[in-house]
């Protein structure tokens, strides 16, 4: 111990050291600091997108958006670089729109030159689908420019109604052509016979032709009054219970001088084991059509097949023959009204395009189907199916008394 009265010098702290409790502080400070730039900067970041995402949507209203759902039609938005914005259900239906991308080139077209000349546009395009293309849709389109630089798509589908107009214009062509034929013909055969009144035998063979031109313009007249009927009649009017067998006799028999003129047999086979509930004389028509439509495209010489059976509670009857067969792209348009596969043949045939047609309205008007199996070089085969009678239903038309054509039904019974 140093001596008593004497001072102790004080020992310097040494350099370098630091005061832990200091160094805390400054390490919580310094954190805080941190945390809240981070914060910052995390806020300004997501306004920063939010201000971003508002420029990239388009500058539509929801009181547009619903204007465009109300108007019946397909719609698509795209922006500057053709991006797809917003679109309809329709627009993806109908193949327009995959994602966010226009898919066909006849849009991307009108687009680039609505955008080029900001003129509105209204066109028809055909566009194939399918895998193979086998399919085709026919809409309207007509793009506007909107909203800065956004273009609006409408898209309004017209395969059926084009395809009905189609169907109007042949109506047209074809009838005026089968009336003026037999019309004309029939006016040049009666000059013949006053200018050959005096030759017996020229009189006889110009009356002859004469008569074969007014049979066909009758059929034809006949066939276009029937088909109007017929589409014009939601249910059939007289329907009683019927005997399918007798029905396709009759229909065989009034085509049987048609097939001995072109020496053609007629095989009937089978039968239906229960009747059938449909206007007797409506199906017989139909079965004569299938029948003569059969002969007419049969080479002469051949055998057209009508065969009847009973099947699953259907009732089918096929007629087949032995002709050139129709190619696969062409057999759903044969029932469509004066459609032809072949124009000149079916004028050689006396065929007017109608037949088929009736057939189609008279089994469906029945509630039943007609089908067509066919392959070229190989022949046709049509099938009719019409539901049968069971028991019971038997039964409660032998219950029911007997109706006035006209009348209403009577209720049923409690």
């Amino acid at each position: 111990m140093p001596p008593e009265g004497s001072s102790v010098p004080l020992r310097p702290p040494k350099l370098g050291t630091v005061n832990p409790v200091l160094l805390g502080l400054l390490s919580g400070i310094l954190g805080l600091a941190v945390g809240v730039f981070g914060v910052v900067a995390y806020m300004s970041s997501q306004r920063h997108r939010r201000e971003l995402a508002e420029v990239d949507e388009p500058a539509l209203s929801e009181g547009a958006a619903e204007i465009l759902g109300v108007l019946g039609r397909a719609y698509i938005v795209v922006d500057g670089i053709d991006g797809v914005v917003r679109a309809s259900p329709g627009a993806y239906a109908f193949g327009l729109v995959r994602g966010h991308t226009l898919m066909q080139d006849e849009v991307l077209a009108l687009t680039a030159r609505v955008r080029r000349d900001g003129v509105i546009e209204d066109q028809f395009v055909e566009l194939h689908r399918g895998a193979l293309n086998q399919t085709s849709l026919i809409l309207q389109l007509r793009v506007a420019p909107i909203a800065e630089e956004y273009i609006l798509i409408l898209a309004d589908d017209r395969t059926e109604a084009t395809r009905t107009e189609e169907m109007r214009n042949d109506f047209v062509a074809n009838v005026s052509h089968e009336l003026k034929t037999p019309v004309g013909a029939i006016s040049l055969l009666a000059e013949a016979i006053d200018g050959a009144a005096a030759d017996e035998e020229a009189v006889r063979r110009f009356a002859k032709r004469m008569n074969k031109e007014a049979v066909r313009l009758a059929a034809l007249v006949q066939d276009i009054i029937e088909l109007s009927r017929l589409q014009g009649a939601d249910m059939v009017d007289h329907a009683e219970p019927v005997d399918i067998n007798e029905l396709v006799s009759h229909a065989v028999e009034a085509n049987r001088l048609p097939a001995e003129n072109r020496n053609i047999t007629l095989v009937v086979g089978g039968t239906a084991e229960n009747p059938v509930f449909a206007d007797g004389p409506m199906l017989t028509t139909a079965f004569r059509n299938l029948i003569d439509n059969a002969i007419r495209y049969s080479p002469e010489g051949s055998q057209v097949g009508v065969g009847i059976r009973s099947r699953d509670g259907l009732a089918q009857i096929t007629v087949t023959d032995r002709g050139p067969g129709i190619p696969a792209e062409d057999q759903e348009r044969v029932f469509e009204r004066f459609y032809r596969l072949d124009s000149a043949r079916s004028r050689n045939t006396g065929g007017n395009g109608l037949g088929l047609s009736i057939v189609k309205h008279v089994v469906s008007n029945h509630g039943g189907e007609v089908s067509l199996w066919s392959q070229p070089g190989q022949g046709s085969t049509f099938t009719v199916r019409l539901p049968e009678m069971d028991t019971a239903e038997l039964d409660e038309q032998a219950e029911l008394p007997p109706r006035t054509p006209g009348a209403p039904a009577p209720a049923n019974k409690e």
